[in-house]
């Protein structure tokens, strides 16, 4: 590894990510990210598998390399790092670091979950597999569940999958540093259990935001940190995260805006449409009747 080029390492990185969290690479797929020409990506191909050789192994049907029991990544992934190039489609496993000191920094996150976690749900929601957890919860300690996962979800204070929890017979959430296994089944998901069958996470909920009437004396100031327009910011939000959108940026839900208190300088001017949304017991104020 240590005689090969920067953008030798950068390939073969792309090829392990590839296998690692899609559970299969392509050859065509190297020539497209990389503007390469069949040959090349071959011999990309080649070197990976000299350097892991148990790692993939050919499909002479699907013509695709896929991902074998005995994989060990070549590169090192970062969890943190791979979640968000996950979140916004990005595909490409080389760890950079930039020789620039730029003076920025953000605060270190509390709960980052295991890597190979990552890597084993990514697969299944790729190829709309079923899987076996073992899951640790407050209230009913270490349980194996089967669930059908749909998506990996950032709901701005920790990573959790939404997925349909077969034991319930219902969509629910699962923190990801909560599952210590999971192990991928061979059968796909059943049609009740479709992403699309999660009424929650396909409805989307209006939402019009404006400055707390009581607790801000100066209503500018939070115009401008939202890029409020008309003194509202209107966005939409799937119903299934409304309640942790409310939660991280404190928003009063209350219908007469009766929270007190420095943190609360938002406020949700029609609280009517969170009607029938889920997971609203976490949302600050509302009542739920």
């Amino acid at each position: 590894m240590d005689e090969l080029n920067f953008a030798q390492k950068r390939r073969l990185a792309y090829i392990d990510f590839k296998l690692y969290f899609t559970g299969m690479a392509t050859r065509s797929e190297i020539v497209s990210h990389f503007e390469l020409g069949v040959a090349a990506a071959t011999r990309d191909i080649k070197l990976y598998k000299d350097l892991a050789p148990e790692n993939m192994e050919y499909d002479n049907v699907e013509k695709k390399y896929f991902i074998t029991t005995k994989f060990k990544p070549l590169f090192k992934h970062n969890a943190r790092h791979t979640l968000i190039k996950l979140a916004n489609n990005i595909s490409d496993g080389f760890e950079t670091f930039c020789d620039t000191p730029f003076p920025i920094e953000s605060p270190n996150p509390l709960n980052v979950p295991k890597i190979h976690i990552i890597a084993k749900l990514s697969q299944a929601i790729i190829h709309n597999k079923s899987i076996s957890v073992i899951y640790e919860s407050l209230s009913g300690g270490t349980r194996a569940r089967e669930l059908v996962p749909h998506s990996i979800v950032d709901n701005g204070l920790r990573w959790h999958l939404r997925a349909f929890d077969r034991q319930t017979k219902s969509f629910r959430d699962f923190v990801l540093t909560r599952i210590t296994k999971v192990t991928i089944q061979a059968q796909t998901s059943a049609p009740e259990e479709d992403k699309f069958k999660d009424h929650q996470w396909m409805r989307m909920v209006p939402l019009q935001i404006v400055p707390h009437p009581k607790n801000v004396e100066h209503p500018t100031a939070i115009k401008l940190d939202f890029g409020m327009e008309n003194g509202v910011l209107e966005i939409s939000v799937r119903a299934a995260m409304a309640g942790y959108l409310l939660r991280r940026w404190n928003v009063d839900c209350s219908k007469s805006g009766s929270l007190s208190g420095p943190e609360y300088q938002l406020f949700l001017r029609n609280t009517q449409t969170l009607y029938g949304a889920e997971n609203l017991a976490i949302a600050p104020g509302y009542e739920i009747n």
